[in-house]
């Protein structure tokens, strides 16, 4: 334990500083990027977190896409940055963005700041969002929004989904098994353990219309909780060329 906030104070000013005064050379934010990835590496060594990957070269490299992840634990975004094989953009809590040298850090990067308690801010930062991914990032959002408690995927918000119908990008499910077990929500205290971070095939949007989001959502869910290591999910799901979601055979 001792270990772990040692290295994590230490590397997260490092970081932080490192990232304020590199995050605004163009283009903006790709150099701190590097650097997070070795924060994340760091900080997760420090609890004595070993950390796999499942599926990254499923993860297109000519093309923006939407990532959509769990959330249930703060390890996942160490996890992420560490994994993500290719430049990608968060939305971030805004309060995460007060935060000293952190928050420095993740504004010069790009990272994109939601304001949950106020319904039009948070539109604008899907709209933002929505603008990085036309410019050529792809981004990641927690479609659950919070963590969660007992480790069950919480209701998905429709927010990013109607990102990716509109600019009619693929949708990258990742399933993050391990982190809750690591560092629980509410709980300060790291254990060594394993973090997986799985990575899906992309869910094509192409063809898609805005009445389609609420399939795309339960598409994107049972990938996400097969990924994330669910047992109970036994149904398998496909879809076709046209992104039509098609549900074949049985899993395990």
């Amino acid at each position: 334990m001792l270990v772990f906030v040692v290295l994590g104070i230490v590397s997260t000013i490092l970081a932080g500083i490192i990232g304020t005064l590199i995050g605004f050379i163009p283009p903006r934010g790709d150099w701190t990027l590097r650097g997070a990835r070795i924060w994340g590496r760091g900080i997760l060594l420090g609890g004595f977190v070993r950390l796999r990957s499942e599926g990254r070269k499923r993860v297109p490299r000519g093309e923006p896409v939407l990532f959509m992840a769990n959330h249930e634990s703060w390890l996942d975004i160490p996890a992420l940055l560490a994994e993500i094989p290719v430049q990608v953009r968060f939305l971030a809590k805004k309060s995460l963005f007060s935060w000293p040298l952190f928050g420095w850090a993740i504004a010069s990067m790009g990272f994109i700041p939601v304001d949950r308690e106020n319904r039009r801010e948070a539109v604008k930062s899907f709209e933002e969002a929505a603008a990085r991914i036309r410019s050529g990032r792809s981004v990641l959002i927690f479609p659950e929004e919070t963590r969660s408690t007992d480790g069950g995927l919480l209701p998905f918000q429709r927010g990013g989904f109607l990102i990716a119908i509109k600019a009619g990008i693929p949708i990258v499910p990742v399933g993050l098994d391990g982190p809750r077990h690591c560092l629980p929500k509410h709980n300060y205290f790291i254990r060594p353990g394993v973090i997986t971070v799985r990575f899906g095939d992309p869910i094509p949007t192409t063809g898609r219309g805005v009445t389609d989001k609420g399939e795309l959502m339960k598409l994107v869910r049972m990938e996400i909780e097969r990924l994330r290591g669910n047992a109970g999910v036994r149904k398998m799901v496909s879809y076709d060329g046209s992104g039509a979601l098609r549900s074949v055979g049985d899993g395990q």
